[in-house]
Formats: C-alpha cells, sequence, structure tokens
C-alpha cells in the first residue's frame, strides 16, 4: 500500500503517517495539490491519498481525472466538522476521516483501499504443485503466464511470485488491460510528452517506467488491442519503450508477468492475439485449477475468510457448523475463490448463535447456497472448461469483481432471524447496520458488504428517498453485536 498525504493537518501528519506505516503502508507526503501531481507525473505512483480537507479537493479530483490517475482520495480535518465532510464528498472525496487519527479508522480505510487480501491460503495438492513451480521460477527473469478462470486468485499468484523474487523490494505495478480503453492504455503503459495530445497537460511517467526495477502485471493482457501488442513486444524484448510523443527510447528494467481467463492458444488462432508475444510471454505457464477441483481447499478458506470477516465487524469469532460446510463442500464455486469470500462475508453478519449455520449461507439474492449445489461427480483433474469459460448447468453467481447484485424486493426467506422479512427488509438493515457500524465509512461499509461503493451509494439515495435515516461519514455508533 503506497500513501500519499497533502496538506499540513497542523500538525497531525505524523501521528497519521505513524499509524499507516505499522499497518503497511508505504507513506510520503507533500504540502499542496502541485506538488502531489508532480510526484505522480514522475512516476512515484501511489494506491490512496489522504488530503487535507481545507485543500482545493474538487481541483484535485478533477486533475486527477483529466490526467487519468486512478487514485482515491480521502478527505481528513481536524475534529468531526460535519459540513465540512458534507463538502469533501461532494467535491469527490470518498470518505472523510477525523483527526486526531483513530488506528481502527485508518485501518478500515487501508483495507477497503486493498480491494482484496493478497495472502495466500491453500491445502490442495493441486495449488500446491502450482507454488512449487512458482517458487523455482520466482527469481528468475523470466516472463511469467498465468491462466485461470476468474477469481482463482492470479493476481494474488503474481504478488506471490513478487514477493519471492530479488526484485520483492521495489514496486509492483499491476494494470488492468480490460478496464482500461484502447485509446488510452499505450499512455497508461509507455507514458507521454506533454502536449503529445490533447489533455497531455504535462509528461506523464507510465507503468513500465514506474515498475523500473520491480515487477510489472499486466492483467488479462488478451483484452490489448492487436496494434498495441506490436508495441508491448518490442517493450519486452528490447527492455526500452517509447513515450508518446517522445523523441527517444527510454531503457527500462523490470519483470512482466501476464494473466489471462481465455484460451490464448485459441486467440492466437482466431487472430486475437500475436503468436510472438504469446510465446514471449509464455516462458514460463502456471495454470491456476478452479475452486471446484481443489476441494481441499474449500474448507480451510472458507475458515479463513470466517475468522477475517468476524475480526473486521468486531465478532466473536464463530467455526462453520457442519451442515453449513457441508454446503459449501457442494457448491460449483462458479465464481471461484472471490464468490467464496463474498459468501463468507454475509454469512458472518446474517450468522445466529455460536456457529455458522445453514441459514446464513446464503446467495447474492438471499436464497440458499444449496439452491445451486453442484453436480455429486465434480470434475477431475484435465476436465476443467477452458479459461474464461462457465462451466455447464450451472446457476449464475456473481461477477468477477465481486459485486452482488440488488436483492428482489417482495420475496421471503425463512433463516431464523429472517421470518416475516422481505429480501429487501433484511437488506437495508443490513447495509444501515453495517454504515453504524463503521461509523459512516461508505468504502469500508461496501467493502464488508462485498459490492461497489457506487451500489451502496445508490441503495442509500433510495433510503434517504424514502425518508430511511442514512449515517454520515463520521457518524453513526458501534452496532451491539
Amino acid at each position: 500500500m503506497r500513501l500519499i498525504i497533502i496538506g499540513t493537518l497542523n500538525g497531525q501528519i505524523g501521528a497519521a503517517s505513524k499509524i499507516a506505516m505499522d499497518r503497511g503502508a508505504k507513506v510520503t507526503q507533500v504540502d499542496t495539490i502541485d506538488a502531489a501531481m508532480e510526484q505522480l507525473r514522475r512516476g512515484q505512483g501511489a494506491d490512496l491519498a489522504l488530503v487535507d480537507v481545507h485543500e482545493d479537493i474538487r481541483r484535485l479530483v478533477g486533475q486527477l481525472a483529466q490526467e487519468r490517475f486512478s487514485l482515491p482520495v480521502v478527505a481528513c480535518g481536524i475534529g468531526n466538522d460535519s459540513r465540512a465532510a458534507v463538502d469533501a464528498i461532494r467535491a469527490g472525496a470518498k470518505e472523510y476521516l477525523p483527526l486526531p487519527p483513530e488506528a481502527e479508522l485508518i485501518a478500515a480505510v487501508l483495507e477497503a483501499v486493498a480491494e482484496e487480501s493478497h495472502q495466500l491460503i491453500y491445502r490442495d495438492p493441486a495449488i500446491r504443485q502450482v507454488l512449487e513451480l512458482a517458487d523455482q521460477v520466482a527469481k528468475s527473469t523470466a516472463s511469467i503466464l498465468i491462466t485461470g478462470e476468474s477469481g482463482t486468485g492470479k493476481e494474488v499468484l503474481a504478488r506471490y511470485i513478487h514477493g519471492k523474487s530479488d526484485r520483492s523490494g521495489n514496486a509492483f505495478i499491476s494494470v488492468n488491460c480490460a478496464a482500461i480503453p484502447d485509446n488510452l492504455l499505450e499512455s497508461e503503459l509507455f507514458g507521454h510528452e506533454k502536449g503529445a495530445f490533447t489533455g497531455a497537460v504535462a509528461r506523464r511517467i507510465g507503468k513500465f517506467e514506474e515498475a523500473h526495477g520491480g515487477t510489472l502485471l499486466l492483467d488479462e493482457v488478451t483484452e490489448m488491442d492487436v496494434r498495441l501488442q506490436a508495441k508491448l513486444l518490442r517493450a519486452i524484448q528490447e527492455r526500452e519503450i517509447d513515450r508518446v510523443g517522445g523523441g527517444r527510447p527510454v531503457q527500462v528494467d523490470l519483470r512482466v508477468i501476464a494473466t489471462s481467463n481465455r484460451d490464448l492458444a485459441k486467440a492466437v488462432a482466431e487472430g486475437q492475439f500475436r503468436e510472438d508475444l504469446f510465446f514471449r510471454l509464455n516462458v514460463v505457464n502456471l495454470k491456476l485449477p478452479p475452486l471446484r477441483e481443489r476441494p481441499e481447499d474449500i474448507e480451510v478458506l472458507a475458515k479463513h475468510f470466517a475468522d477475517k470477516y468476524a475480526k473486521a465487524n468486531g465478532l466473536p469469532p464463530r467455526p462453520l457448523s457442519a451442515g453449513a460446510l457441508k454446503m459449501a463442500q457442494a457448491y460449483r464455486w462458479q465464481g471461484n475463490v472471490r464468490e467464496l469470500e463474498n459468501t463468507m462475508h454475509r454469512a458472518v453478519l446474517l450468522a445466529q448463535g455460536p456457529e455458522i449455520g445453514e441459514a446464513a449461507m446464503r446467495l447474492p439474492d438471499g436464497s440458499p447456497l444449496a439452491a445451486s449445489a453442484r453436480p455429486a461427480a465434480s470434475p477431475g483433474p484435465g476436465t476443467a472448461a477452458p479459461a474464461g469459460e462457465a462451466p455447464p448447468a450451472a446457476k449464475p453467481a456473481e461477477s468477477a469483481g465481486g459485486e452482488a447484485g440488488p436483492l428482489e424486493p417482495g420475496t421471503e426467506t425463512t433463516g431464523a432471524r429472517l421470518v416475516g422479512q422481505t429480501v429487501a427488509d433484511v437488506e437495508r438493515t443490513l447495509i444501515i447496520d453495517t454504515l453504524n457500524h463503521c461509523l459512516g465509512n461508505r468504502t469500508h461499509a461496501a467493502n464488508i458488504l462485498g459490492i461497489s461503493i457506487r451500489t451502496l451509494r445508490n441503495k442509500l439515495k433510495q433510503y434517504s428517498d424514502e425518508g430511511v435515516q442514512v449515517p454520515m461519514p463520521g457518524e453513526g455508533q458501534r452496532a451491539a453485536y
């Protein structure tokens, strides 16, 4: 986690920085927005910005968007000034953090920005074999291609390899090739000079230069336009890049790891991916099997996520009942580890009594997990669907991004404390209670609920329009569990 603090915050910088560093963040501080933008353009990237509420947050957010820096902004200020918090969020800040800083709140913000845990949890021999090969090649300079279905943990494995490599002390930079429009991806990867195109207001260092000395992850590389693939091939072969609008090449030293959820041989055959680039990236191939082919991982992962989200919500740890564990082991997990994590997230919040029972194991639409149990005869090794293709005869699950769909109003459930309530009632209560628990912190609440911040805000607007009191950032109280 790379954190940039913008502003003086009247002497509270030291305390906030120390808490963040104690939580593993690498912290830098600048006094002004202009200094922060210059640092970002030079390739000294960040994952989160903490900004003094008295800075021009609207200008900062606008400038970040104009120059295509994906950087969440959290405003902070002395005391619990609700007016300042509202103004900051209206200006584009994701959250408001009152100071003096509380370790728990700063930890919640850092955890919410880190979209997924990077810890490798496994027990199944199928994963052990993959990790043995990863350990063997981690210290080499070879490019690595990681394949597997969405949600299997390809980025987690990439970070594991980086951590085992001789470059572990340097940056790990990830680029989602599927999320950036083709006309912007070239600049994102290779950078640009001032005036290279409309909107290029200053020189911008690209991800290749930002990852110099470290590792660059090209996530879902098969989604890259074929024209840009040629430039990527040259960058990997020659270890040099050309900034858009630049006059001379720039030398880079980095390790490239790429991921894909598609069948690359098929993409090459169909002319959607360059064969020479495929061979250049595929020096070593690590294939992550889907969760349904690693049955021994289900129990250990389910218990890990149950403990993780009990702690995140201030709840006592609860073991899975035998029935709940049997449901988890019978389910097909079409969304793989990411879907299992979100399911356990919900189960922790819905559980009653000393255990996580079967009633708490539910799909995003509120239906029991057993409704989408996998066939009794699970596929054996070598029978997995091609990467990126859904297994047959399975009910649609959560998206690869982990966002749960809205619950359908009027659907009745039969869980212990859900009798007599519609799913919409339960959903509203769960969202408001979680937001109260997070002291109004929307980012952390969305992370706990397993939904996007946009979905959460849309729900909160709906509740507010219906006359429901919605906690503002800095408001609310810890729920009594």
